[in-house]
């Protein structure tokens, strides 16, 4: 059973891994199901707790419970209870305390909370190396429950580029503040005198604030007709994005792991971003320039390189088709967390 908040359709990253995992348990004779948690994580009132606990608490004794971090971080008593009769898995994509603009005292409180959730689990998974230190090292989580799991990368077809002689940019993830989409505005406002357009990607309804922040820090920057931003895409229009790109650009203040820059290297694309969380896991050395997050003066110089010097591009497009050849297969992230399933059980 795998137990998420809300909609497991959600389009972000870490909805798409428990999706394919699923997938992959399924297809490996597991008997998946999916627990739709309620709405409100990672701030749920009391009626969402209980909700949370009474369908938790409801499922068959000895069968393993894989449980979305996003939930179980803010539900540490849910967790120790259900956890003292049951095989408690935790899926952790990244410590919620780690999340953009929290204030120090919520940071604080989700830190302490999901520390004793985690306490609670048989078996950790963590989506990346970077994010299993992190739980080692600031949560309290011994090593050996620990399994890392990164997320798979699809084979794909090489971008083919633009046909226009502007630099065809795409971004892909959510618009919210951890993403950093306004320092990338930020950074290409200083680019005016060459020839680009920027694509972003990301499902627009789910902070509406942080949205309309950007569309206006857009307009001051005269970039309108310039940077579109275009909403969550269905899979062949994502594609048909993917296949016309120049190259990949995302200023994130942090990821757990960062599936848009291994799908990026997967395209051969070369990658402009920053060095936050894990992402120098998601993109081998040579595949293009990452800089220090929140470092707007840094991002522009790489995007200017990425814009102006198309040797580079072709280099940094060469290596990426080379890396794509090792980057994990989901299939390998199956068996890790089928591995931390039957640890647990």
């Amino acid at each position: 059973m795998l137990a998420v908040p809300g909609d497991p359709d959600t389009p972000t990253g870490g909805y798409g891994y428990d999706r394919r995992v699923a997938a992959g348990l399924r297809a490996a004779g597991w008997h998946v199901d999916w627990l739709r948690l309620p709405d409100g994580f990672p701030s749920p009132d009391a009626r969402a707790l209980g909700d949370a606990y009474a369908a938790l608490a409801a499922r068959p004794d000895g069968v393993p419970l894989l449980v979305d971090g996003l939930a179980l971080g803010a539900m540490p008593e849910v967790g120790a209870a259900v956890g003292e009769r049951r095989a408690l898995v935790a899926l952790v994509h990244h410590p919620l305390a780690l999340e953009t603009g929290l204030a120090l005292e919520r940071a604080a409180a989700l830190r302490a909370s999901e520390r004793a959730a985690l306490a609670a689990a048989r078996r950790v998974v963590a989506t990346s190396r970077t994010t299993a230190a992190t739980l080692v090292r600031d949560y309290g989580v011994a090593a050996a429950r620990i399994v890392v799991a990164p997320p798979g990368t699809d084979r794909a077809a090489p971008s083919r580029g633009g046909a226009g002689d502007a630099v065809v940019l795409l971004s892909v993830g959510t618009p919210v503040p951890r993403k950093g989409h306004d320092r990338l505005v930020d950074a290409l406002a200083g680019l005016r005198a060459l020839r680009w357009r920027l694509t972003i990607v990301g499902d627009d309804t789910r902070d509406p604030a942080t949205v309309a922040a950007l569309r206006a820090r857009i307009a001051q920057a005269g970039l309108d007709d310039r940077i579109v931003l275009a909403g969550a895409l269905d899979a062949d229009a994502l594609d048909a994005l993917w296949r016309g790109a120049d190259a990949f650009v995302l200023a994130s203040r942090h990821e757990g792991y960062g599936m848009a820059f291994a799908e990026a290297v997967a395209r051969g694309l070369p990658v402009i971003g920053t060095r936050a969380g894990a992402i120098a896991e998601a993109v081998p050395a040579g595949t293009g320039l990452l800089v220090p997050p929140d470092d707007p003066d840094a991002l522009r110089e790489a995007l200017r390189t990425v814009i102006a010097d198309r040797d580079a591009r072709l280099r940094w497009s060469a290596a990426a088709r080379a890396a794509a050849a090792s980057q994990p297969r989901w299939s390998d992230t199956v068996e890790r967390v089928a591995h931390a399933l039957r640890a647990a059980a």
